[in-house]
């Protein structure tokens, strides 16, 4: 896979999530890493730029040690996804795009929260597909856009999981919005969409949803190799 083919999946993801909503005005940002045989370093949206108007060229591309090469001046945020994908090496967790939107669902239930602890998380475990395709997503404590403690939280919170013999695959930064990370920008699409769709599903609801029980969520392991 080439330079050119992730520049553009990163405008059709970004775009895709512009047109229904994921993300709007100039929220969000998606990052790629570059495969070592290809060059190494990374891909990403620019600062201040619209998902839903990408342009290929003006990608932001940094090397490994976050030193821009060429394009728009990359996101502020791209300090949190290089940990992000630091640690995920470290846990022998191949992954290879990173997505945080400012998504309303999932915003909203991280609205009106006080005293965020490491046990804290967004969602229970409530359908088999949010099980089966997010899996748990702890919440991080408020910190202002772009501030590296927001970093060094998300990468406490998988280690703090893998040490549970679970591996994450999101975080919610409270009151900003979701960060997805997978093994490509469709599949981090689809698993920001299965978030955001269960935490749609938690803010519509007049009634308390019963979680999934032990057993129902030990056949999704089993059978899915959920990862709960």
């Amino acid at each position: 896979m080439t330079d050119e083919f992730f520049r553009n999946e990163i405008c059709r993801v970004g775009k895709s999530l512009f047109d229904r909503g994921y993300v709007h005005a100039t929220a969000g940002n998606i990052s790629v890493r570059i495969p070592d045989d290809q060059g190494g370093g990374f891909l990403v949206t620019p600062t201040d730029a619209c998902l839903g108007f990408l342009e290929p060229t003006r990608i932001a591309k940094l090397d490994n040690d976050l030193v821009q090469i060429s394009g728009d001046k990359a996101s502020k945020t791209i300090l949190l996804h290089q940990r992000i994908y630091h640690t995920s090496d470290l846990l022998t967790d191949d992954i290879r795009c990173i997505i945080h939107t400012h998504s309303r669902a999932c915003v909203s239930l991280s609205l009106g929260l006080t005293n965020i602890d490491s046990n804290l998380e967004l969602l229970p475990p409530i359908t088999p597909y949010f099980v089966m395709k997010v899996g748990h997503v702890p919440l991080i404590p408020y910190f202002r856009p772009g501030d590296p403690k927001a970093a060094t939280h998300v990468e406490e919170a998988m280690i703090s999981y893998q040490k549970r013999n679970t591996l994450i695959r999101a975080v919610m930064l409270s009151r900003l919005g979701p960060v997805i990370w997978h093994n490509s920008p469709s599949a981090a699409m689809a698993t920001l969409e299965e978030l955001e769709e269960t935490a749609s599903l938690v803010n519509g609801s007049k009634k308390s949803i019963e979680s999934l029980n032990n057993e129902q969520i030990n056949e999704l392991r089993v059978f899915f190799d959920a990862r709960w």
